[in-house]
């Protein structure tokens, strides 16, 4: 994999210092979209990427690059996807995968025609801690309620409440807390049981943006919670409740540091913790095995996997657009 980068924030940071060194990969150059030259060079400088362009047409123009890797505000993602894919790159983008899922169709309709893959940078489902979880649910029972909780006060929501808004905030930007940080708890969701039947969306509004909401999704027998805060602190967890024992998540959905595995007894009103916190990740940073992952799957054109992982960002994007227009929360790419 020959890859060029667009973005040059935070995540491109996490990404340079974990995911260099992953074999196979080659990082080749690096644009942004409103970075300026002194910010890519410094970059470049700093992680050995041998080019950086101010334009980012003039990367998308090198023939030597094969995969464009996408760490942009949210609502570039989807033009920015576009050029690479009509430049015969793959893409790798991060979450949100789009501000709608028109947008991702159209993507996809590309993708297809080219042959070229299309894929969600969503840490979690990569992480060996949620294949194990995946194969522990069965001894719980059967699930009948699932409570996730991703809240984190953001440090702009002080600015946003005097009246700047920033992108993270801003319903033109595709923001707000349902596409920062619900969108984790949903991906876990579809990743572990597939498309719910019914989508509810209860959204604290504030100057047409969700600042915080809780998500309903129910399934055939169970309901799942999902609460998102970008306005608000509290525990960051989830538990997955069967009718034999639950398991516990102590921490937020994108990086699954963990999780316990307990059995309901003494008529479900005491747990015994049969495990303690299980944590198969080995100490590596969340970004690492999505990038391995990647890489053997664009080498090995595995066009089945890349089907599998694109049908959930499908669904999860569905699943996204039917509860923000529910809300009446309508981003510029709606109209």
């Amino acid at each position: 994999m020959r890859l060029g980068i667009i973005g040059s924030g935070m995540i491109v940071n996490d990404f340079l210092s974990n995911c260099k060194k992953i074999e196979g990969i080659e990082i080749v150059a690096i644009t942004g979209t409103t970075s300026g030259i002194e910010k890519l060079k410094n970059i470049a400088e700093k992680y050995n990427i041998p080019e950086y362009y101010e334009n980012i047409q003039d990367m998308l123009s090198l023939d030597y690059i094969d995969t464009v890797y996408i760490a942009v505000p949210n609502h570039l993602h989807f033009i920015n996807c576009k050029l690479s894919l009509e430049n015969n790159k793959h893409v790798i983008c991060e979450k949100p995968f789009t501000s709608n899922l028109n947008e991702l169709k159209e993507l996809e309709v590309i993708a297809s025609h080219k042959n070229l893959f299309l894929l969600e940078a969503v840490t979690t489902h990569y992480l060996p801690n949620t294949i194990e979880l995946k194969k522990r649910l069965g001894e719980i029972g059967d699930i009948k309620i699932i409570n996730m909780n991703y809240s984190q006060y953001s440090s702009r929501y002080n600015s946003f409440k005097e009246g700047i808004i920033q992108p993270a905030f801003d319903p033109s930007k595709s923001g707000g807390a349902l596409m920062d940080l619900n969108i984790y708890n949903i991906n876990l969701m579809v990743n572990l049981f597939g498309e719910p039947t019914e989508v509810k969306y209860y959204a604290n509004i504030t100057k047409d943006i969700d600042t915080s909401g809780v998500l309903i999704l129910n399934y055939e027998n169970f309901t799942a919670v999902c609460i998102g805060a970008k306005d608000c602190k509290a525990p960051t967890n989830t538990t997955i409740q069967g009718d034999k024992g639950f398991i516990s998540i102590p921490t937020p959905a994108n990086v699954l540091m963990g999780f316990k595995v307990e059995e309901a007894i003494e008529k479900g009103f005491v747990a015994n913790d049969r495990t303690g916190v299980l944590d198969f990740n080995n100490n590596q940073h969340r970004m690492y095995y999505e990038f391995v992952e990647f890489e053997r799957i664009i080498r090995e054109k595995d066009y089945k996997k890349a089907k599998e992982i694109l049908e959930i960002s499908f669904i999860t994007m569905d699943i996204q657009t039917k509860a923000r227009l529910s809300a009446n929360i309508v981003f510029d790419a709606d109209k």
